[in-house]
């Protein structure tokens, strides 16, 4: 499930996810299903393209999982608009609005919310 109106384009950090349409706090953005992967996999995972693109996933935070929809391509921010939910169960990430957000606005994610040990690997 998404929102209409999601869109990529070029941003200062590559490629971005924004939004046609103002957004209220709260708002359900999306609705992204993944594909969990093991934690053996995630040094296979790591010699990959897909190395900046998946979640750490499960209460221990050893397997990984890619997001599919625009799960995976919300760039970071320390002042994010989004905030990002995992359901371990339903195996989808949930990301809603964290504030009032302006149509043409990339939409982004807070990178550190989803690390057990908070360093990010740039």
């Amino acid at each position: 499930m998404q929102v209409p109106g999601l869109y990529i384009m070029e941003s200062d950090k590559g490629r971005g996810v924004y939004t046609s349409h103002a957004l209220a706090a709260g708002d359900i953005v999306e609705i992204a299903p993944v594909i969990v992967l093991s934690a053996a996999e995630k040094a296979i995972l790591h010699r990959t393209s897909l190395h900046d693109y998946y979640f750490d996933w499960g209460d221990d935070g050893k397997a990984l999982a890619i997001a599919l929809g625009y799960g995976s391509l919300y760039n970071h921010d320390k002042a994010a608009n989004l905030d990002f939910e995992p359901d371990y169960d339903g195996k989808v990430v949930r990301f809603t609005a964290s504030k009032d957000i302006d149509a043409g606005t990339e939409l982004t994610i807070d990178y550190h919310a989803g690390l057990a040990d908070g360093k990010l690997w740039f």
